[in-house]
């Protein structure tokens, strides 16, 4: 059952300049070639009964939207989403996905989306703060927005100015199983997550091919 009034925001954008392929398009599932990209639009569908989008350049099969410029970084992404997500009508709380964390399952972001208290929640881990695996209010999307306008782009500054709840793995924990937020940022961490990387060969070839322009 997915929660109402709940968007969602699936994160594809990062550069992934240390793993050397985009990581959005690494195969999670050899049997059925799913994609982190369609793992993480996949689980975000089942939980959030609003809209999904992807802020990205759209490989995960859900409505897209850029930052611009393209790369500026995750609290841009938010901004962007947001907007868009406005756009569509939906001015409630967002769910913002990192595509790049496969050990984040549908139990966790059910659990974040339900949180009781404060409409923004982002959990911490090992000391440290997640804040692209977070439930965000709609007025932590346009304070992100304003944040991005006055050229701020570090989630620290959007977690300074808006009220919000820090869930520790005590809570957290018991939900959800392994490191949900272990990512996927070189080629070590794939093969820990058992990912296996395409062929450099044909990395260049689609990247050639992506590079082509479109036919009239």
């Amino acid at each position: 059952m997915t929660v109402p009034g709940l968007a969602g925001i699936l994160l594809t954008g990062g550069r992934s300049r240390r793993l050397g392929t985009d990581k959005a398009r690494l195969v999670t599932d050899p049997a059925t070639g799913e994609t982190l990209a369609a793992r993480g639009a996949r689980l975000l569908r089942v939980v959030c009964g609003g809209p999904v989008l992807e802020a990205g350049d759209g490989v995960s099969g859900l409505p897209s939207v850029r930052e611009q410029p393209p790369g500026a970084g995750p609290l841009a992404a938010l901004a962007a989403a947001g907007a868009e997500l406005r756009a569509r009508g939906h001015h409630g709380p967002a769910l913002l996905l990192a595509v790049d964390m496969p050990g984040v399952d549908e139990a966790l972001l059910r659990f974040l989306g339900t949180w009781p208290g404060e409409p923004t929640v982002v959990p911490r881990a090992g000391g440290r703060l997640q804040p692209v695996c977070a439930r965000y209010g709609a007025d932590a999307v346009l304070a992100a927005e304003s944040l991005v306008v006055a050229g701020l782009r570090p989630f620290r500054h959007l977690l300074d100015l808006v009220e919000h709840d820090v869930v520790d793995e005590a809570v957290w924990g018991p939900v959800t199983t392994g490191d949900p937020f272990a990512d996927v940022d070189t080629p070590e961490d794939a093969a820990r997550h058992g990912i296996a990387l395409p062929d450099r060969r044909d990395v260049r070839h689609r990247r050639r091919l992506d590079d082509l322009p479109e036919a009239p």
